[in-house]
């Protein structure tokens, strides 16, 4: 129920963002999350360590037996021995368990860090569920629904991946290069300083490469953002686009946003693309320069032919985790970019409640006071000022006046959607400041002019509105809306599953529907916004029947357009520009001859 809030778009505000916020603090706080789950890391650690430690070891065992078999090469040669296959086979041996166990272990660390993964993942969807639960409905009125599902979705999904395939990189990454660093050293120091200057070039060029594709992925996570909720916006609303001919418009702005997300795209993917090549170039020079450095160590018998072959596959092994970093950062670089979105929502401001201990509204009557109440969407501009109601226990509350007046605000004000400015809102004696939300809108029953209905049965639609309802309360509550005849016309009854928003009943039943939801929780207070505002005139008698039923004994208010549904009211208040210009019955009203009488004549001068 959002009444007339200002909208704004932020998608469309923040599609020009060029860098991230705060990469390093949406980073550390990413990490907050895995710091959970400490001695898991650790296991995967200490696994990654030993799948890494027999891998690392490899290239020297394997080693050995090239210098073993080329020795007895050349003893064969020389007629002074043999080749020495038992040794040989029993090295190959040992070299096929080390890597069995790495490949073990390996296996474990991947089912532990899956585990820890989808632990956080899951943390933070109830986390951003909470939060939106949490959230005013002026959230929802500056953000588009698109928008929101994508963070909630795309976003999480892609942390989700991130985590899953990083960590584990990084962890491995580390290990390995220092590992090969050990191994590589034992083989020959000059042979390593040339392998080991490679990192400060590979290190420049990526940094340089990640901070200019940084602004591009921020810019691609928008732009998704944007482009599904066009496509939320445009499918759902598909009938009107067709019907205002607008098909070709709405072309137009999709076409935009998305060539605007194929561009940011196309550069956050060429740019951080090139890190890859930039250090496999880099890593192929400093191969060269140890196959040929080597070569000559061996000419001058300082090492064996076998350290060489083995250093040459460490120097591969000690760039490679260089070269993945590409991948790494390019999966970063998305990662932060999604991970701010989320946090966004994290970081909204929530519903501030504060409540105190004797505040109860158990037993509620009806009675419902305005005192002194002024609120505004934007401070600069005043919307209601000064507002004095009072209504009593039972009595029908007619709210009418010109579209953009107020009349829905004062609902949202009532059921604390928004919060007042100042002043008092009273209900049986107790300052609805000073209780919760959900136990004030416990209170109220509505049924506003959308009417929204969920997939599934009817029978569930209507025990919507009670926990645990039952079936007989359900045909009770919908003879009382006028609404069980033709649930009974339907082929399955009140078992009758309701698509997609509700296509396969009319609007009018849909209406019924929503009323019966209403009745069934039995509230002491009803609120009825435009219920009957586009319906037929067959339909509408039957709302207003069933609209009298649910008025019986309790405090209703009542919106309506339609001023001959609320002739009968006992207080109508009139508002225009926030405030409310005139108030009374409606034959008093009409004796003044004011705003409302020029209003009723209005609708009913032909």
């Amino acid at each position: 129920m959002t009444g007339k809030t200002p909208t704004r778009n932020k998608a469309k505000e923040n599609i020009g963002m060029e860098k991230a916020t705060n990469f390093k603090g949406t980073l550390r706080r990413l990490i907050k999350y895995l710091a959970s789950y400490k001695l898991a890391l650790i296991v995967v650690f200490i696994l990654t360590i030993l799948s890494n430690i027999f891998t690392v070891i490899g290239p020297k065992v394997m080693g050995l037996v090239t210098t073993k078999l080329l020795d007895g090469i050349r003893l064969k040669a020389e007629g002074t021995g043999s080749i020495n296959f038992g040794y040989i086979r029993n090295i190959l041996l040992i070299l096929g368990g080390m890597y069995l166990l790495s490949a073990v272990f390996s296996y474990l660390q991947r089912y532990l860090m899956t585990g820890v993964t989808q632990k956080v993942i899951y943390t933070l969807r109830k986390e951003v569920d909470e939060k939106l639960s949490k959230l005013p409905l002026k959230y929802y009125d500056e953000n588009q629904v698109g928008d929101i599902l994508s963070r909630v979705t795309n976003d999480v999904d892609k942390i989700s991946t991130a985590l899953q395939q990083t960590v584990p990189q990084l962890i491995t990454s580390v290990v390995t290069i220092v590992g090969v660093l050990v191994m590589m050293l034992s083989i020959s120091l000059s042979l390593s300083i040339i392998t080991v200057l490679v990192i400060p070039l590979s290190f420049l060029a990526t940094k340089r490469i990640a901070k200019l594709s940084q602004k591009y992925f921020i810019i691609q996570s928008n732009s998704l953002g944007k482009l599904n909720a066009h496509i939320e916006e445009m499918y759902s609303g598909h009938n009107i686009v067709k019907a205002f001919g607008m098909e070709d418009k709405s072309k137009e702005e999709f076409d935009e946003t998305n060539e605007t997300l194929y561009k940011s795209s196309y550069r956050a993917e060429f740019i951080s693309g090139l890190i890859r090549p930039i250090m496999t170039l880099v890593d192929n020079l400093a191969y060269i320069a140890v196959a040929v450095l080597g070569g000559f160590l061996v000419l001058k018998q300082r090492i064996s032919i076998g350290d060489v072959q083995a250093f040459t596959q460490y120097s591969k092994e000690f760039t490679q985790p260089i070269v993945r970093s590409a991948d790494i950062i390019n999966t970063i670089q998305a990662t932060i970019a999604s991970a701010e979105r989320v946090f966004a929502i994290l970081d909204e401001d929530e519903i501030f409640e504060i409540t105190r201990e004797e505040a109860n509204l158990d037993r509620v009557k009806g009675r419902v006071e305005f005192k002194n109440v002024c609120f505004s969407y934007n401070k600069d501009e005043k919307l209601i000022e000064d507002m004095n109601i009072l209504v009593e226990p039972g009595d029908t509350v007619a709210i009418v006046g010109p579209t953009g007046a107020g009349k829905t605000t004062l609902v949202n004000l009532l059921m604390r959607f928004y919060d007042i400015d100042s002043g008092q809102i009273i209900i049986d004696g107790v300052d609805v400041s000073n209780v919760t939300r959900q136990s004030l809108r416990k209170v109220f029953g509505m049924v506003l002019q959308d009417t929204w209905l969920f997939k599934g049965s009817i029978e569930d639609n209507i025990g919507y509105g009670k926990e645990d309802a039952s079936l007989s309360e359900v045909e009770m509550a919908s003879k009382i809306a006028q609404s069980d005849f033709f649930i009974k016309t339907l082929q399955d009854g009140y078992t009758t599953v309701l698509e997609e928003d509700a296509d396969n009943i009319s609007q009018g039943q849909k209406q019924l529907l929503t009323i019966a939801r209403a009745i069934i929780s039995n509230p002491p207070i009803m609120i009825l916004d435009e219920a009957t505002s586009s319906v037929d005139t067959r339909t509408e008698v039957l709302i207003q029947k069933a609209m009298k039923k649910v008025m019986e004994g309790r405090t209703s208010f009542v919106i309506a357009h339609r001023l001959s549904t609320i002739k009968n009211a006992d207080l109508i208040l009139v508002m225009k520009d926030g405030k409310i210009i005139e108030q009374g019955n409606h034959i008093n009203l009409m004796k003044a001859q004011g705003f409302y009488y020029d209003l009723y004549n209005s609708q009913f001068a032909a």
